[in-house]
């Protein structure tokens, strides 16, 4: 399955992880805790947060390209917006597979 990395520098990751799990709860399956969340955005598409003192890592998985491109770009628009304060520059995004 295709798989990305991405890691933004912020004090705020926990913050911003917690923001995004509770947008996404509504009407998904998320999991979070202070440190870490999973949200399934359907069967073949997760993406996993963890948040440390200086940044927001997150790891998205999907079954197709596409979707990987798509599922990116969904969680960066998310955060980003969340983090209207904060400039969290260009994120890049690291391919694992």
């Amino acid at each position: 399955m295709p798989t990305s990395q991405a890691r933004v520098p912020t004090t705020s990751g926990a913050k911003y992880m917690t923001q995004l799990c509770k947008h996404w709860s509504h009407r998904l399956e998320v999991e979070y805790n202070e440190t870490t969340g999973r949200i399934a955005f359907d069967g073949d598409r997760r993406c996993v947060l963890h948040a440390t003192p200086d940044a927001l890592e997150m790891e998205v998985e999907t079954a197709t390209d596409e979707q990987l491109a798509r599922t990116q770009d969904t969680v960066i628009n998310h955060l980003k917006r969340f983090a209207f304060r904060e400039d969290l520059g260009e994120v890049e995004w690291r391919r694992l597979e």
